[in-house]
């Protein structure tokens, strides 16, 4: 007796319907018709069986803290910091671990399943950091987690940044983080990514480090992040995240950094809900949509997996764990509208977030983890544009949560009385390549 099947699924590379065999924590069969008995048998009826979400960036100490201790008035990036900088003495690790645990629930029922968050260590008590290992624990049977040590007031512009850094990879933080743009001058800045690399690289441990995260033209400090990755030989161990201020550059100098990026093999991981909201807010017309060369970094082979950042919280006072909602303002704000750039910001956020987070492959196979999520959609485009209720959410074989299909009951004379919002989709138009 099989544990679990998902009968008439359809896939993200387009196969179906496909039933999905699962046994213990693995997926034992992939075929047109699985003749066995299940301890549970899920209709997927046509639509979308697909891996688990990942996001690649987040803040999980901040999170669902809006309002603590105020409101970010002018919606900026500087303000954001200076407010975390107010809210961070009032820290208390059961507050920390409370928020981060309802914001984990949360993701669960979104399907999303791996999060990489920053956690700031300029703060000498380390208090997130100590809430966050301990959440870690206690989300691990359901959420891969992993937590970069973050000197959000930079590594040297802050006077005990970097022996906290230290302190909190000594504690088993699992990832280097840093902000170079943050540091006093440009020549600190590129000083830092040096010393954070090395330290990397010394450790043996990854590397995420805000970059650029300005509409600055002459902020270049991914430039320096490719250099040493290459010289150090670190490789897809290493991301920049943000990477905003590449929107400003001229295209020469872009035509020059992009080959040296995808040289370097590291990953690029935009935001485009945080991105869009915070940068160009001192461009007066035309103004800068605030994200990086998203098409131009794929077109060069660069794995780009798109993060979320923020959920209700001093940047950013939206947020749901939806990482649909993340690739949706990223077809709308890149903008990337052919059918293949859509389906692409479907697979940015489930296996290039893996892949930039160093997890295994999460893609379906006989063989692969059973891990993954029914969507109300019948290909990742539907998921994108309906921003698709999660049916069930799957973990290690066992279904975490479970969502009612989206309906509406109609009252209108000769017409159908439930609508499915997939219902309304063109029949089979592809023109659109």
């Amino acid at each position: 007796m099989l544990d679990l099947i998902f009968k008439q699924a359809r896939l993200p590379d387009g196969r179906g319907p496909l039933d999905i065999a699962v046994q213990g924590d693995k997926i034992v069969a992939i075929a047109p018709l699985v003749d066995a008995e299940a301890h549970e048998v899920i209709d997927a009826a046509g639509r979308l069986v697909a891996p688990p979400f990942t996001d690649p960036h987040f803040h999980m100490d901040a999170t669902l803290s809006l309002g603590s201790p105020r409101m970010n008035v002018s919606g900026t990036l500087l303000e954001g910091i200076a407010l975390w900088g107010e809210l961070k003495p009032l820290l208390t690790p059961d507050a920390v671990m409370e928020r981060a645990l309802r914001y984990c629930d949360l993701a669960v029922a979104q399907g999303l399943l791996s999060i990489r968050s920053h956690v700031d260590v300029c703060d000498d008590n380390l208090t997130a950091v100590e809430a966050l290992i301990e959440v870690r624990k206690r989300v691990a049977p359901y959420i891969d987690l992993q937590l970069v040590a973050f000197p959000q007031d930079g590594l040297y512009r802050s006077a005990t940044a970097e022996a906290n850094l230290l302190r909190a990879l000594d504690m088993g933080v699992d990832v280097v983080g840093g902000i170079p743009h943050f540091e006093r001058t440009m020549a600190d800045g590129a000083r830092s990514v040096t010393r954070l690399c090395e330290i990397a690289a010394e450790r043996d441990l990854m590397l995420d480090l805000h970059c650029d995260e300005s509409d600055d033209p002459m902020s270049r400090h991914v430039e320096t992040l490719a250099a040493e990755t290459t010289r150090l030989g670190l490789g897809g161990r290493v991301s920049a995240s943000h990477v905003t201020a590449m929107h400003s550059y001229d295209n020469y100098y872009a035509s020059k950094l992009i080959p040296l990026i995808a040289e370097s093999g590291m990953n690029v991981i935009p935001n485009p809900l945080i991105n869009i909201t915070l940068q160009g807010r001192s461009d007066t017309y035309p103004r800068r949509r605030g994200l990086t060369r998203v098409p131009e970094l794929r077109a060069a082979g660069v794995n780009v997996a798109f993060g979320q950042d923020c959920t209700m919280d001093p940047w950013y006072s939206l947020g749901s764990g939806d990482m649909l909602e993340v690739a949706h303002m990223g077809v709308h704000a890149v903008p990337m509208t052919s059918r293949e750039a859509m389906a692409w910001t479907f697979t940015s956020v489930t296996e290039n977030g893996a892949r930039a987070m160093g997890l295994p492959d999460p893609t379906l196979r006989v063989g692969g983890p059973a891990n993954m999520v029914l969507l109300q959609a019948r290909d990742p485009i539907e998921a994108v544009r309906l921003k698709a209720t999660r049916l069930a959410v799957v973990k290690h074989g066992k279904v975490l949560a479970r969502t009612a299909p989206r309906t509406a009951t109609l009252d209108l004379p000769n017409r159908p009385t439930t609508l499915d919002p997939a219902d309304y989709a063109p029949k089979g138009d592809k023109k659109n390549t």
